[in-house]
């Protein structure tokens, strides 16, 4: 049985990147203790990374010093997951597991050689052989957050592991492909400079998914990449500016794909891309995330307490998973994951139910089985963000 929620006023936060310290809504809203919320964590980190490699594990060693992560309900190892691993790993200060899964990815995901010289196939089998070349864009801008802040974090060692130098390098492949190749193309749009679906040449590289806009990152790379700082302010900018555009005004859901003004998209087969699904759910947590960093926006604001409002007219406890924009049910199940993502969207809200949110995840169960893959890391992460413990690790606030 769910345990009850202290009812706590939600108090305004300065943006985490001005003091440094981001909010602990379950000791805020919740009244949980530094120790509870640490062994949650641990708890966490435990069942997905050395739990039950059956049933409970979404992490694999293999040799003596590479891992994988992997989506055990389709079977193979995405860039997805691989940035996801290593963003949560640096996060917890755990380098060899971050070191593992990054060995993996560059001996088995880089492309040393054209067309797709510096991305990494966003697909690939457990022996390590790619099912597709093509990258995905959100596993090389993940990858590089990830490996600025284990530079700031750890340091700088040799070769693949001279973190900073190895960011910047993928930056430079974002940002500096296109008339290189005769397939591969920039991660980011010349004409919006807005994030591509995938960067390769034709229509996937015509339109954008809004969960892969995260100006929080942009805006960390103006300050600390070797090249290209204007174009990651101006990144960041436009960013902010497309998720005005691609919202439902009513029910503030996002569609899966956009089109560069933010016109819902169905592109492939299957059920529609233009609806709120998968990919969607994560709009909501890079909205709050941004806001508590940096605080731009107050519209940040506005469009948590809409998502959130929405999820709560569907039911707390029986909201679904898929919704046409404008809220009608596609599916009739439910997923941590999206619970996950709701938790953290109440970063950013001053809904006066907002910690019913944070309940939930709170009370949700470890994912496990078929689907504990993505419901997994969007769980793992979601803690660590509710927790305060997703952090800027910036050159001069190295722990």
């Amino acid at each position: 049985m769910a345990t009850t929620a202290v009812a706590t006023p939600p108090s305004p936060q300065a943006p985490v990147f001005a003091d440094g310290r981001p909010p602990n809504l379950f000791a805020e809203l919740l009244g949980k203790s530094e120790a509870e919320v640490d062994a949650k964590i641990e708890t966490a980190w435990q069942q997905l990374f050395y739990g039950n490699p059956d049933t409970e594990t979404v992490y694999y060693p293999v040799g003596d010093d590479m891992a994988y992560i992997k989506d055990i309900g389709n079977d193979d190892i995405r860039s997805e997951g691989i940035s996801y691993g290593m963003m949560i790993a640096v996060q917890l200060d755990k380098q060899e597991e971050f070191n593992r899964i990054w060995q993996w990815a560059k001996t088995y995901m880089y492309h040393e050689e054209e067309p797709y010289k510096g991305y990494f196939s966003w697909h690939n089998r457990e022996d390590g052989s790619q099912i597709d070349a093509n990258p995905a864009s959100d596993g090389e801008v993940w990858m590089a957050m990830a490996l600025f802040f284990a530079s700031h974090r750890w340091g700088d060692g040799e070769g693949i592991f001279n973190y900073s130098q190895q960011a910047n390098e993928i930056l430079h492949t974002m940002r500096h492909t296109k008339g290189n190749s005769a397939v591969a193309t920039n991660t980011f749009d010349e004409e919006t400079n807005l994030i591509v679906f995938v960067p390769s040449r034709g229509r996937v590289s015509q339109f954008t998914d809004p969960s892969y806009h995260v100006p929080h990152y942009y805006q960390l790379w103006a300050e600390w990449a070797a090249q290209d700082n204007e174009a990651w302010v101006d990144a960041a900018v436009k960013s902010r500016a497309f998720w005005r555009t691609a919202v439902h005004p009513q029910t503030g859901l996002f569609s899966d794909y956009a089109e560069f003004d933010g016109t819902p998209l169905h592109f492939g087969g299957g059920p529609s891309h233009a609806d709120f699904r998968f990919d969607a759910w994560r709009t909501g947590m890079n909205i709050a995330i941004d806001h508590i960093w940096f605080g731009e926006d107050e519209w940040a604001v506005e469009q948590s307490n809409r998502w959130l409002n929405f999820f709560l007219e569907q039911g707390i406890d029986s909201y679904v998973n898929q919704y046409s924009l404008e809220g009608e049910p596609l599916s009739t199940d439910r997923s941590p994951g999206l619970i996950a993502m709701n938790a953290v969207v109440a970063l950013a809200a001053d809904h006066p139910q907002r910690a019913e949110f944070v309940q939930a995840l709170w009370d949700q169960p470890i994912p496990s089985g078929r689907w504990r893959y993505y419901d997994g890391l969007l769980y793992m992460m979601a803690l660590l963000q509710t927790s305060g413990k997703f952090t800027i690790h910036a050159p001069d606030n190295n722990p």
